[in-house]
């Protein structure tokens, strides 16, 4: 019973936090039909941004500012490149995933010449540093906690913005009807930007609240990008309610492998074998919609 409590516990913090990154993901793919290979990459500057912040004015501004500061290269990469490249018409998308690509490449050399090779001494703040309560002898840290209360807070404010504000419906009409949404008055480049940065800025809030519970080093991108690609495409590309499920079901998974001697081993593989059987039985994912 204990295994079973606290690997639950310990799964539902990882698959949230997952979530948090799968969530601009899916965002941007659902709003734009752009699929950001750069998108782990975000969440590894917000570690790295929020690591300096940190040492200058404390995890609290740092919590605030640094998501903003990476949804602000979100969204001028969105305006400045990403649009230039849309504009080219047929076979645009390839074009999208290599310039996203790049992106990934020059972000992760840009970290390493600022913060070097080596990982970075970003620690859990002190307030949040000790367990929250004991449980048959074995303590669950309050920051993991803490981590599981903003990534349902994210969620419930995507929700309640997407679903009962009128920017989400402003944001909804532009992407199914683009034409009609400048027609009466409303930037949908600029709509399609902010959108943009949005999931950036998601992505840079996950690196803030992940990189100190995991390693905040320059190969966090790629340990996490293929799992967050899998989680997308298990839930169903452009599916909220999909990427929050299979997040939960993804992490759930992992950390009971991890507990179990003889299927340890075996535990990185998992995500990967569950998107293969997906793919099988259901190719538009648990959540996803068939298309017509």
């Amino acid at each position: 019973m204990q295994f079973f409590t606290l690997s639950l516990l310990n799964g539902l913090g990882y698959g949230l936090v997952l979530f948090m990154l799968s969530a601009g993901l899916t965002l941007i793919f659902s709003m734009l039909g752009v699929l950001n290979l750069a998108h782990a990459s975000f969440y590894m500057l917000g570690a790295y941004v929020a690591y300096s912040l940190t040492q200058l004015m404390g995890f609290g501004p740092a919590l605030l500012l640094a998501p903003l500061l990476v949804g602000l290269v979100g969204a001028a990469f969105e305006r400045y490149v990403l649009r230039r490249v849309q504009a080219h018409g047929p076979g645009r998308h390839k074009a999208e995933m290599l310039v996203t690509f790049g992106l990934a490449t020059v972000l992760g050399e840009l970290v390493q010449l600022v913060w070097g090779r080596g990982p970075v001494d970003y620690r859990i703040p002190e307030a949040l540093a000790g367990p929250l309560f004991t449980l048959w002898g074995t303590p669950f840290p309050a920051y993991r906690a803490f981590m599981v209360l903003v990534a349902l807070g994210m969620w419930l404010a995507l929700w309640l913005l997407l679903t009962r504000t009128r920017t989400g419906l402003v944001v909804q009409a532009a992407l199914t009807h683009p034409d009609a949404a400048q027609a009466l008055g409303h930037n949908v480049p600029r709509i399609f930007m902010l959108v943009f940065g949005g999931g950036a800025a998601l992505a840079g809030l996950a690196g803030v609240v992940g990189g100190n519970a995991f390693v905040t080093e320059p190969g966090m991108a790629a340990t996490v990008g293929s799992v967050v690609f899998v989680v997308v495409v298990v839930g169903g590309m452009g599916s909220l309610a999909g990427a929050l499920g299979a997040s939960l079901l993804v992490g759930v998974l992992q950390t009971f492998a991890v507990g179990l001697p003889h299927v340890s081993r075996l535990a990185p593989l998992l995500p990967y074998l569950l998107l293969v059987l997906v793919l099988l039985v259901r190719p538009q994912g648990l959540w996803g919609k068939r298309a017509d």
